[in-house]
C-alpha cells in the first residue's frame, strides 16, 4: 500500500518534470535531468536489481548513450538512449535474460499503464486518513497564525522599507499567477498527459509476468529428448517431413533418413554457393575495374540482397536440421562438416559484399545506406559465428536469438557514439575533387554539417547532370539552388536556437554556433581588409 502511494507520487512528479523540461525544447541537458529522476526512482523501487552484473553492464551502456545525446545529439543516439533506458527499467522490474522477452514486457507495461495507474490509486483508498490529527494540528496553528498576521500588519505600517519589499513580493506573485494562466493551454495539457504516459510506462510494473516466466523457462543447452511417436506424428514438423520424404520420415530409421536428407541438401547448396563465391572472388575481389557503364548502386544492392536471402536460408535450414536429436546422432559427422562449410561460404559472401560496398564508397563517398551495409555485415558475421557455436556446442535457438540481440544492442550503443552526418560530410568533402559529390544529399543532413559546408562553400555552386545523384534528388525536393538552401538552413538554425533555453543545450549545436560565428567573423575581416 505504501509502495502504491510512492509510485503514484513518482509518476505524477515525473509527468510534471517531463512537462517543464521538454516543452518546446529538444533533447539536451533536459534528458540528463529526466534520466536522473527515472534511474533514482527505479533504484528506489527496485534496489536489489542493480546488484546484478548484467544490470551493471546495461547501466554502463545507458550512460554511454546519455553522453552521446549530449555530445552528438543525433537521432541514433536518442534512439539508443531510449532503448537502453527501457531495458534498464524492465530488467530491474522483471527477471530477464533475453532482450526479446524484455522488450515484450516493456510493451505490456505501456499497454497496461492506465490500468496500472488506477490500480495504484485504488490501493491508496485503503490508507487510513487521520482527520482527528489534522484537526488537532490546525487548532495549534490558529494562535501562531493570528500573531503572525498581527505583527505583519504592524511591521508593514511601521517600516517603509519592509512595506516596499512586501509590495514587490506581492507584484511578483501576481506576475507569476498571470504567467501561469497564460502558460496553460490545451496543448500543454496534452503534453502533460504524454509525460504521464511516458513516466507511467517506465515506473509502473504491469501485473503480466508471462514473458519473464517464459524467459526463465528457456535454456541455452540443447537436451536430448525421447520422442513420443504418437505425439510426434501429430506435429507440423512430422507433416513437413512426411510431405518431403514420404514413408522415410516414419519408423525407427527416421533420424537416419533425415540425416541423409540434410547431408545431401547441404552438399548441393554448398556446391551452388561455391560457384557464386568463385565468380565473386574472380571478378569482384581481384578482377574489378570501374567504368561509367557500371551502376554501383545496383552492384551493391544485388550482392546485399543475395546475402540477406542466403543468410536467412542458412539460418532456417540449420535451425531445422539441428533442432533436436539430430545433434546427438552419432553418424552426423558429415552433416556438421556440411554445416560448417555452409557457414564459411556465407562468410566469403560477406567479404564479397564488403568489396562491393568499398567500391561504391570509393567512387561516390559515404551515405546512410552504404554505412548501413557495413553495420549489417558486422551483424551477419556475428550471426554466423553464433550459429557455428550453436552447432558445435549444441545450443538452443533461444541462445542464438538471445546472444544476437545483445550483440545488436552493443552495436547500437557503439554506433550512437559517432555523428554519422558529420563523418559523411567530412569524408566526402575531403575528396570533393576525386569522387562524384552529391551536394544535394549533403544539404539534407543535420545541422552539424553546416560548418563543413561553409568551409567548402565552392561546392554549392556545382552543377550536376540530371539523374546523376538519385539519393540527393530524392531528399532535396526544393526549387531553390543549393546555395540558397544552405543560407536558409543557417538562418533557420539561428532562429530555432533563439527559442530554446539552457535545457536544450548540447555540444553538437554549441559547436555549430561557434564555428559559424568564427567563420562569419573571418569572412567580415577579410572583406574589410
Amino acid at each position: 500500500m505504501k509502495n502504491a502511494s510512492v509510485k503514484v507520487l513518482l509518476v505524477t512528479a515525473g509527468a510534471v518534470l517531463f512537462n517543464i523540461i521538454f516543452w518546446h525544447e529538444k533533447l539536451g541537458v533536459n534528458s540528463v535531468l529526466f534520466d536522473v529522476f527515472i534511474l533514482w526512482s527505479v533504484f528506489y523501487l527496485y534496489p536489489s536489481a542493480f546488484a546484478n552484473r548484467p544490470m551493471k553492464w546495461l547501466l554502463a551502456a545507458h550512460i554511454i548513450t546519455l553522453a552521446a545525446v549530449i555530445i552528438q545529439n543525433t537521432f541514433l543516439s536518442k534512439l539508443a538512449f531510449s532503448a537502453t533506458l527501457l531495458l534498464v527499467v524492465v530488467f530491474s522490474q522483471y527477471l530477464h535474460r533475453s532482450v526479446w522477452y524484455a522488450a515484450a514486457s516493456a510493451v505490456m507495461n505501456y499497454l497496461l499503464v492506465i490500468p496500472s495507474f488506477f490500480t495504484s490509486i485504488k490501493l491508496l483508498k485503503g490508507i487510513p486518513f487521520n482527520f482527528y490529527g489534522i484537526k488537532k494540528s490546525l487548532r495549534f496553528l490558529v494562535i501562531p497564525l493570528l500573531l503572525l498576521v498581527l505583527f505583519f500588519l504592524l511591521y508593514n505600517f511601521a517600516n517603509t522599507i519592509f512595506k516596499s519589499l512586501m509590495n514587490d513580493v506581492s507584484l511578483a506573485l501576481q506576475h507569476f499567477f498571470n504567467r501561469f494562466f497564460t502558460w496553460f493551454s490545451w496543448q500543454r495539457l496534452g503534453f502533460l498527459l504524454l509525460g504521464l504516459l511516458v513516466t507511467g510506462g517506465l515506473l509502473l510494473k504491469s501485473s503480466v509476468t508471462y514473458f519473464s516466466e517464459a524467459d526463465a523457462r528457456k535454456v541455452n543447452e540443447l537436451l536430448r529428448k525421447k520422442n513420443d511417436l504418437v505425439k510426434w506424428k501429430k506435429t507440423s514438423w512430422f507433416d513437413l517431413l512426411s510431405l518431403l520424404m514420404g514413408r522415410f520420415a516414419n519408423g525407427v530409421m527416421a533420424l537416419r533418413n533425415e540425416n541423409k536428407t540434410a547431408v545431401t541438401s547441404l552438399f548441393l547448396l554448398n556446391g551452388l554457393l561455391l560457384c557464386i563465391n568463385c565468380v565473386d572472388i574472380t571478378y569482384v575481389w581481384f578482377g574489378f575495374s570501374y567504368n561509367s557503364d557500371i551502376n554501383l548502386s545496383e552492384y551493391v544492392h544485388e550482392g546485399t540482397g543475395l546475402l540477406i536471402f542466403s543468410i536467412l536460408l542458412a539460418m532456417l535450414l540449420l535451425l531445422f536440421f539441428f533442432r533436436g536429436n539430430l545433434n546427438f546422432y552419432r553418424q552426423n559427422k558429415w552433416l556438421r562438416s556440411g554445416a560448417y562449410a555452409w557457414l564459411l561460404q556465407n562468410a566469403v559472401l560477406v567479404i564479397s559484399v564488403l568489396f562491393r560496398d568499398y567500391y561504391y564508397i570509393e567512387h561516390y563517398g559515404l551515405a546512410y545506406k552504404r554505412i548501413g551495409v557495413l553495420i549489417f555485415l558486422i551483424l551477419v558475421l556475428a550471426g554466423l559465428m553464433t550459429v557455428f557455436i550453436k552447432i558445435q556446442q549444441r545450443k538452443t535457438a533461444y541462445y542464438l536469438l538471445r546472444v544476437n540481440a545483445w550483440f545488436a544492442i552493443v552495436v547500437l550503443v557503439a554506433a550512437s557514439c559517432i555523428h554519422w552526418d558529420e563523418t559523411i560530410a567530412r569524408y566526402n568533402l575531403a575528396r570533393k575533387d576525386t569522387i562524384t559529390l552529391d551536394v544535394k544529399f549533403l544539404l539534407s543532413l543535420s545541422d552539424k554539417v553546416l560548418p563543413e559546408l561553409e568551409k567548402n562553400a565552392d561546392v554549392l555552386d556545382r552543377t550536376s547532370k540530371p539523374g546523376e545523384h538519385e539519393e540527393g534528388e530524392y531528399l532535396y525536393r526544393s526549387s531553390l539552388t543549393p546555395r540558397q538552401v544552405f543560407e536558409n538552413r543557417k538562418k533557420e538554425f539561428s532562429a530555432a536556437h533563439k527559442t530554446y533555453t539552457w535545457l536544450s543545450w548540447n555540444m553538437a549545436d554549441s559547436y555549430v554556433k561557434k564555428e559559424l560565428m568564427e567563420i562569419a567573423i573571418k569572412h567580415t575581416s577579410t572583406i574589410i581588409n
